[in-house]
């Protein structure tokens, strides 16, 4: 396993400086290899984390991008699970455990994280509205963790009383309602820490009469205490900073892009999505036919809503956070679209 490393939210953004000034904490993020030229790879200049295109490029893509994982190592948290048509009393049944891993959030940067099934967000959990939905929590991890999930349900399952202890498990059962853009998180106390080590994740609960056909993605949103003081060193969709920045997510030019987003990110009070060379229709909680024409949302931590797309053109088009800073600590990517 690659040396652990630990960096500061100010020696992160140190590294956003000119190439000259950001070598030495380049070398902390990226590897002495990496960083051992300012000019990178091939004569490129350095980015914020490291070699990026032509000089006045505002963004880094591709090959060259300093972010940790392989190609469709996120797919399975991208890519929800498909839809399945209204049926009353039928049970969807999922199985989480809770765990503790160190999670490689940006390159050469590991964190001590708590996670469900293994990942920081969860896996995506979707029902259809009226669906007996079955969750059982395991709980392998070394603390006392719950899951509770945002929607209408019994008080017992509400995951604030029903503490699972390491080593015991406990089954959340209740009709899955209401439809729309939902959550699950801890909720064990203290509930900052719970959350900020990765333990929520997507849940999607599907209308009656089913919404049109669309390629549909996941984004929830989040950031990485490293250091333990209570602010975030790295900002990301879906896990690792700069991950969609590396690999661009394709999509067709030709269909609906429909993407379920939240904020998970503790200890800023704001996060937000932006879409570059395009104006998309933002369904708040996903829970009616409204919605707004923009391309810009600000979220605050559990806030989420339905994103709809209809590329107009083809090309590669970023989207990142409108917070300048989170931008440039890992939270950005590229839509790849396609005829």
């Amino acid at each position: 396993m690659p040396k652990r490393r630990r960096l500061t939210r100010r020696q992160v953004l140190v590294a956003a400086a000119p190439a000259l000034a950001a070598a030495p904490l380049a070398r902390l993020a990226l590897g002495e290899a990496a960083a051992a030229s300012p000019a990178g790879h091939a004569g490129m200049p350095m980015g914020p984390m490291g070699p990026m295109g032509p000089m006045g490029h505002a963004a880094m893509i591709g090959a060259e991008v300093p972010a940790p994982g392989r190609p469709n190592e996120l797919d399975a948290l991208l890519y929800p699970p498909k839809v399945l048509a209204h049926k009353p009393g039928r049970t969807r049944e999922y199985t989480l455990v809770a765990s503790d891993r160190q999670i490689e959030v940006a390159k050469g940067v590991f964190f001590s994280g708590w996670t469900y099934n293994g990942t920081a967000p969860g896996p995506v959990i979707r029902a259809t509205e009226d669906d007996l939905l079955r969750v059982t929590l395991v709980n392998a991890g070394s603390h006392p963790h719950t899951i509770h999930f945002h929607g209408i349900h019994p008080a017992n399952m509400d995951g604030v009383f029903e503490i699972v202890e390491p080593g015991a498990s406990y089954t959340y059962e209740f009709p899955a309602r209401p439809y729309g853009m939902q959550l699950y998180h801890c909720h064990s106390t203290p509930l900052k820490k719970h959350i900020a080590k990765g333990l929520y994740g997507a849940f999607i609960i599907d209308p009656p009469k089913p919404r049109a056909p669309a390629q549909e993605l996941v984004m929830l949103l989040a950031g990485f205490d490293t250091d333990g003081d209570g602010a975030n060193n790295f900002y990301s969709v879906n896990g690792p900073a700069f991950y969609y920045a590396k690999y661009p997510i394709r999509v067709r030019r030709s269909e609906t892009v429909r993407i379920y987003l939240a904020n998970l990110t503790e200890f800023d009070l704001i996060n937000s999505f932006h879409l570059h060379g395009e104006f998309f229709r933002y369904y708040p909680t996903g829970s009616t036919d409204h919605f707004e024409y923009t391309d810009t949302v600000m979220l605050c931590q559990g806030q989420r809503g339905i994103i709809e797309i209809d590329f107009h053109n083809t090309g590669r088009f970023m989207f990142h956070a409108h917070q300048s800073e989170f931008t440039e600590l890992g939270w950005m990517g590229f839509f790849d679209v396609v005829a």
